[in-house]
């Protein structure tokens, strides 16, 4: 019996109904309390569900948008999330986000010239396959695949309904990422709390500097964090702290500011970034960064006053480009910790000149006690507390105390 006007309309709207309770799922999802993935792995579910998918990725872009990174799938390949990249322009999803256009396939998907396989994804040759991009803004931030293993027409009505859902997905993306971003700022700032407190305490210098490599570390994730200072003539770089356990690493060489990277950032009091060290002939220890597992490295100068005292250098494990924020937060960093070394030195140079004033007060009194019990001029005195000194090589400010004690102890045996 041929459908009539009322039985398609009946249809389009059990299929509209469908429809609206696919977003009504999808909105209840997104304004839960779950982070990114788990909320894309409950996006694909629904899509899977309601196209009868074989398949469905979500691909989003990493940072460089250079890369596609596979964070979602139908079938749970925990080993392969975040693990698989696609180059823009490779395989169907990498044209897609290049040319911000549809790929609707009906037959024959895997023999497309486009298609890229993995050897990883046992399920990922299909018959079908409709690739659509996610935009934010006019922009693509990423792709979502469905993928049937037989010829499978998708609808017009498929195809608007997944576009009604990567929007879902862009805006779910979009706010993640605000959400992680306030999170960061709020940690970044109760690090940099950590480091004013401790440029204000009267620790002494290697224990502000180790605290402050820890915290950087923690707050930029980071596989190593260290601080150089520069010698006394500002020819060298030596290493003063890192939350590093790597002896090897602790106990590199100091690095010449002549001809090295960490000397660039010196001389031109600008922050540096490497993309991989270990592949840099610039970089003088490479084989120590293929043993340590460095890639990414960020150097900024530490400035105080307009001079360069040292340098703090961030490593990274994977492959990293560094955005303006970081760069920011370290550099904040850098000059906290270059005010924590000067006022540190302020603090020791005190405390040695009380040292001394002290040590002076101990020897007139313990000359004035040698003058008395042999007849000394006040040279002579002297000479006596310097030459126990050096014969017993103990300061002069032991020897006194030590003088002053006897003194004290005859003293007492008389009472």
């Amino acid at each position: 019996m041929p459908k009539t006007s009322e039985t398609i309309s009946v249809q389009l709207n059990v299929s509209q109904a469908q429809e609206l309770k696919i977003l009504r799922e999808i909105v209840n999802i997104t304004n839960s309390q779950l982070d990114l993935l788990t909320i894309l792995g409950e996006i694909v579910k629904i899509v899977t569900k309601a196209i009868k998918a074989d398949s469905v990725f979500i691909y989003l872009f990493d940072d460089s948008r250079e890369n596609l990174i596979l964070m979602a799938s139908k079938t749970p390949h925990k080993k392969e999330l975040g693990k698989i990249h696609l180059k823009v322009g490779e395989g169907i999803a990498g044209w897609v986000a290049q040319e911000n256009e549809w790929v609707s396939i009906s037959k024959g998907a895997y023999l497309d010239k486009r298609f890229k396989s993995f050897d990883v994804l046992p399920e990922d040759k299909y018959e079908a396959i409709l690739s659509i991009p996610v935009r934010r803004n006019a922009k693509v931030i990423g792709v979502v695949n469905i993928q049937h293993q037989t010829s499978h027409e998708y609808s017009e009505n498929t195809t608007n309904l997944m576009a009604i859902i990567a929007k879902q997905v862009a805006g779910v993306i979009e706010f993640a990422r605000m959400f992680e971003e306030i999170k960061q700022k709020a940690l970044q700032f109760d690090s940099l709390m950590k480091v004013s407190q401790s440029v204000t305490s009267q620790d002494y210098l290697d224990e502000i500097l180790n605290l402050i490599v820890v915290v950087t570390a923690e707050m930029l994730n980071s596989k190593i964090c260290s601080i150089m200072l520069l010698d006394s003539n500002g020819r060298e770089l030596a290493i003063k702290a890192t939350q590093s356990l790597s002896d090897e690493y602790r106990k590199k060489p100091n690095i010449p500011v002549d001809n090295s990277l960490s000397g660039e950032v010196v001389k031109s009091k600008m922050p540096l970034t490497v993309s991989n060290v270990q592949q840099d002939d610039r970089y003088r220890f490479r084989d120590l960064a293929v043993k340590e597992g460095l890639t990414s490295m960020l150097s900024v100068p530490m400035i105080f006053k307009d001079c360069v005292i040292g340098i703090i250098n961030v490593y990274t494990k994977e492959p990293h480009r560094f955005t303006d924020d970081e760069i920011d937060v370290l550099q904040i960093v850098a000059n906290q910790a270059a005010v924590a070394v000067d006022h540190t030195k302020v603090v020791e140079e005190a405390m040695k000149a009380k040292e001394a004033l002290e040590t002076r007060k101990l020897v007139e009194r313990a000359k004035g006690i040698l003058m008395k019990l042999h007849s000394l001029d006040e040279d002579k005195a002297y000479r006596m507390i310097h030459k126990k000194s050096m014969d017993s090589c103990r300061s002069m400010k032991d020897v006194a105390e030590s003088i002053i004690l006897m003194e004290e102890f005859q003293g007492s045996a008389k009472k």
